[in-house]
């Protein structure tokens, strides 16, 4: 196999990962066994690459297969129950978290889902047509949360959509002046959480800020650039919220793999 196609191949150890729970979410249907594992390297490099479905090499098996078990796995839930046993996993330390948005460029062919597009997280923005990813990472700067939304949605609407309450919570939450609503200050300070926000030039009441831990939230810019490495997620060519969102998933899992296995 060419050497630009071995570089999405899994290594046994992260295979021996992600294997428990594709048997996990497997519906026995009396169907011959797909080798999954091959499936999964083929996802990994529409992933890396953007390229579309149909150029998927044939070492990878027909990508029209690859393609409907792609659906079936983000459809099942496959990636938000890995992301879930990562978080739960006590493996990173949750107390100091961060909170962020970055705007995708949707390309033309990602428009015409059969649903509403602002269901499926397109919008105008001052970059265009657009969807906005909205991330929640931990200390280590591993993503713990995603969601998309159109790319005009405010941060602070977007809040509520990461800070999910199945997550561990934080101690301190590190966010730009994007976040600073007293909705959102009382929130977290009623959860025992320091929020770290710098103040809109707006705000009447002077609220200090601890610069030497803001300064750590330098983090979550790195990760946005490392799950943008990935092509399918730094320009959105998916017509369906749940594809997208899936792409952005595998990225951030694949991180976190990377991460704990060093």
């Amino acid at each position: 196999m060419e050497t630009s196609l071995a570089r999405d191949l899994m290594s046994d150890e992260e295979w021996a990962f992600f294997e428990r729970f594709i048997l996990a979410v497997r519906a026995p249907n009396g169907r011959k066994a797909t080798n999954h594992r091959l499936v999964l390297d083929g996802i990994f490099w529409i992933a890396r690459t953007g390229a579309p479905w149909r150029d998927l090499p044939g070492e990878f098996g027909k990508w029209s297969s690859v393609y409907r078990q792609f659906r079936r796995w983000t459809l099942a839930g496959l990636w938000e129950d890995i992301m879930d046993a990562l978080n739960q996993s006590g493996a990173v330390p949750s107390a100091l978290q961060m909170i962020d948005s970055t705007v995708i460029r949707a390309h033309h062919q990602a428009a015409g889902a059969k649903r509403e597009t602002p269901r499926q997280g397109f919008g105008r923005s001052r970059g265009g047509f657009t969807t906005k990813i909205h991330l929640l990472v931990n200390a280590h700067g591993l993503p713990m949360r995603t969601e998309i939304t159109p790319g005009q949605t405010s941060d602070y609407l977007g809040f509520d959509l990461v800070m999910a309450d199945n997550l561990p919570s934080p101690s301190v939450l590190l966010a730009d002046r994007g976040y600073d609503a007293d909705k959102i200050r009382e929130g977290m300070e009623a959860r025992n959480v320091l929020p770290v926000i710098p103040m809109r030039k707006s705000r009447k009441k002077r609220i200090g800020v601890d610069r030497s831990l803001y300064r750590l939230r330098n983090l979550i810019e790195r990760c946005f650039n490392k799950l943008k490495n990935a092509r399918r997620v730094a320009t959105r060519y998916d017509k369906t919220a749940e594809s997208f969102l899936g792409f952005i998933d595998i990225t951030s899992i694949r991180l976190w793999i990377r991460h704990l296995s060093t």
